[in-house]
């Protein structure tokens, strides 16, 4: 099997191609040969060396990747619901920039009849973050407002539609005016292009008197305007930083970093009780030792899919050898939907 290796962190080519033996379950896991593998921006904070879990639980040399889709290959002891040549998508703790992937059989979900192949090796990562955000975080009442910043991108797409689904009213925000035609296929009531429009003039007027859910993976940039702008009981759900790293050029930029960081608003307890609002982080990659809620997000998910309410993310292919191509298109903020490599 090959697979991509970054031995330590930098720029893109840190993305090393290297050839390794071919993968053997152990009881209760499975082995997929790969055939689309999901992109997503925490890969790139992985090359750069600033992502928590792959420094606190891998170190270096590290192979990223938390999203496959291919074909069951061998099954390990105990495993009876998947079969060898069944088509599945996988999601993985890292490891998944690989020819071949073995994970645990309850990391593993049917493909979507909706979805191909290739689409479904971008949906669990999107989906898993859209879903625990919604579901495991908040609570929604019913036709809850909701903003959603940078909702062309894999996991705004996932909110959007997620959120639609269950009857909300959904903001879409965008950052270049190509990104409109493809969020409109999701049916948000809004979309706001804060490249050509007042992001924060446009939320007022279509809810002046706040959002219940804000969601934000940008940073420092609207991190403390998206607080403001929550109702009463609101809650602010952040997920990234990207407004801190640089959009070219493969490597980190400290001095942007530092000012990005100094930057980013801090959130006194004693002002979230006055305010009765409320700012929750998470990262999806600290969920693998939470076993409850990673079945609940498999069987809830597989649920949505079968009803058919769900769209395929548009993908964008790029060969497994051009990682770095795919690298950088995610980092130049200009990709929409999902970038899945192909083997």
């Amino acid at each position: 099997m090959k697979k991509i290796e970054i031995p330590s962190a930098g720029s893109y080519d840190k993305l090393k191609i290297v050839e390794c033996e071919d993968l053997t379950p152990k009881a209760g896991e499975v082995v997929i040969d790969v055939k689309g593998i999901g992109i997503n921006y925490a890969d790139v904070c992985i090359r750069l060396g600033v992502y928590e879990s792959a420094k606190k639980y891998v170190g270096w040399p590290i192979t990223p990747g938390f999203e496959t889709a291919g074909v069951i290959k061998e099954v390990g002891e105990g495993v009876t619901k998947w079969q060898v040549g069944q088509e599945v998508v996988a999601f993985s703790f890292f490891n998944g920039y690989a020819s071949q992937v073995c994970v645990p059989e309850t990391q593993i979900l049917n493909v979507p009849p909706q979805f191909s192949l290739m689409q479904a090796a971008g949906f669990p990562a999107v989906f898993f973050t859209a879903f625990h955000a919604l579901y495991h975080h908040v609570v929604l009442r019913p036709n809850s407002k909701i903003l959603v910043h940078s909702a062309a991108g894999g996991v705004g797409t996932a909110l959007t539609q997620l959120a639609k689904m269950a009857g909300h009213k959904v903001v879409g925000v965008i950052g270049s005016s190509h990104k409109r035609e493809y969020l409109e296929q999701f049916g948000p009531d809004k979309i706001i292009d804060k490249s050509k429009e007042d992001l924060w003039k446009e939320a007022e007027a279509f809810s002046p008197e706040g959002y219940d859910i804000i969601c934000d993976a940008n940073g420092y940039t609207t991190m403390l305007d998206s607080y403001k702008h929550l109702k009463p009981a609101g809650k602010l759900l952040v997920y990234g930083a990207h407004s801190m790293l640089s959009k070219k050029g493969g490597r980190l930029n400290y001095l942007k970093a530092g000012i990005g960081l100094l930057k980013t608003p801090k959130f006194n307890p004693f002002d979230l009780i006055s305010n009765n609002k409320g700012v929750i982080g998470f990262n999806l990659s600290f969920l693998f030792g939470e076993q409850d809620l990673i079945l609940d997000c498999v069987s809830k998910l597989e649920e949505i899919f079968k009803s058919g309410k769900i769209k395929p993310i548009p993908i964008t292919e790029i060969p497994f050898e051009e990682v770095a191509k795919a690298h950088q298109f995610i980092e130049s903020g200009n990709s929409v939907g999902k970038i899945v490599l192909k083997i």
